[in-house]
């Protein structure tokens, strides 16, 4: 059987280049599974032939080789389209690259549980920092709805134009999940990305239509769900369009994100245009428009603070990797 890669995302200009073309479908303890005209193969990454600080990951369009020692190995991983990168939590000097040409990204939250402000402003700024569109889903809709609107309002505070979804996964008719499905259409590559015990693996299934990937039950003390998807593994839609289910995210570090954390905080962007210095960072400077809406109660001085500290994280990293590459 022949694959079509165009289902996998691939544009004409991909498809017309010579090699044995592939996408990086999921990553598995160092070794990759590919999906190529002739079907999903396994295949090894090669770093003397890969390109160089360039690791292999989900999402990736890849050439590859046969060769008597290793069989399939990736021979070169191609230029990305985006990335959806955070901070790697193992060393902060260090980008972690979860899936890369994306077209969307879906920011799963579960309503069984508050929604912080700071944790959507953390996840909107990773998620547009990768230049996809991005959508915010609230699942388990019928388990707690008491909750539902004060998270609706803590959204639309923060993002008002962000298009939210409300769900319920367990029911193939939902209004939100058609929707949602209209909008992966052939060839789109959409993530999902949250906590453990969202509900990811529950809304892959129901956009897929079938138990393709296990679920858990979170703990009843504080909502939170084991990791029942251990890698990122990008699944095909019976009617076009490419899932990828990624891990729970226990922590959200900023990447190289300054562009979208401005976005995020916009309001404070355009307010910051009033201020008497161009560089203010709104702290004990004179004249800040930013400090005087503040103290006027029209901004929530703990937005601020937020975004103080998010500034203050992605300057820190900057300097930390800027001592590394010096050494």
């Amino acid at each position: 059987m022949t694959v079509d890669l165009s289902d996998y995302g691939a544009s004409e200009d991909l498809l017309s280049d010579v090699g044995e073309l592939g996408r990086i479908i999921r990553v598995d303890r160092g070794e990759c599974d590919v999906i190529s005209k002739k079907g999903t193969v396994r295949a090894v990454s090669d770093s003397s032939r890969s390109q160089r600080e360039v690791a292999p990951v989900t999402g990736d369009w890849v050439k590859l080789l046969k060769t008597p020692e290793f069989g399939n190995i990736i021979d070169e991983i191609l230029p990305r389209k985006n990335k959806l990168s955070r901070r790697d939590p193992s060393d902060e000097r260090v980008e972690q690259v979860l899936v890369s040409n994306l077209d969307l990204v879906v920011i799963v939250h579960g309503i069984d549980r508050p929604l912080p402000p700071g944790r959507i402003e953390r996840l909107l700024t990773l998620a547009w920092s990768s230049q996809s569109e991005v959508i915010i889903v609230l699942t388990k809709v019928k388990e707690k709805n008491g909750l539902l609107e004060e998270t609706i309002k803590t959204i639309e505070a923060i993002a008002p134009k962000i298009v939210t979804f409300a769900v319920n996964s367990a029911d193939s008719s939902d209004p939100g999940l058609v929707k949602i499905k209209d909008m992966i259409k052939p060839g789109c590559t959409a993530a999902l990305i949250g906590e453990s015990g969202a509900g990811k693996s529950s809304l892959v299934n129901a956009l897929i239509g079938g138990e393709i990937v296990e679920t858990g039950e979170v703990r009843s003390g504080d909502r939170r769900g084991r990791h029942t998807t251990v890698t990122r593994e990008i699944l095909l839609c019976p009617d076009g369009g490419l899932l990828v289910d990624t891990p729970g995210l226990r922590s959200v570090g900023m990447w190289d994100a300054q562009e979208s954390l401005e976005k995020v905080f916009y309001d404070l962007e355009e307010r910051s245009k009033d201020c008497r210095f161009s560089d203010c960072i709104h702290e004990s400077e004179p004249d800040c428009a930013v400090n005087e809406d503040v103290s006027l109660g029209v901004l929530d001085e703990r937005r601020l603070i937020r975004y103080r500290a998010l500034l203050k994280e992605l300057a820190d990293q900057q300097v930390k990797i800027s001592k590394r590459k010096n050494r």
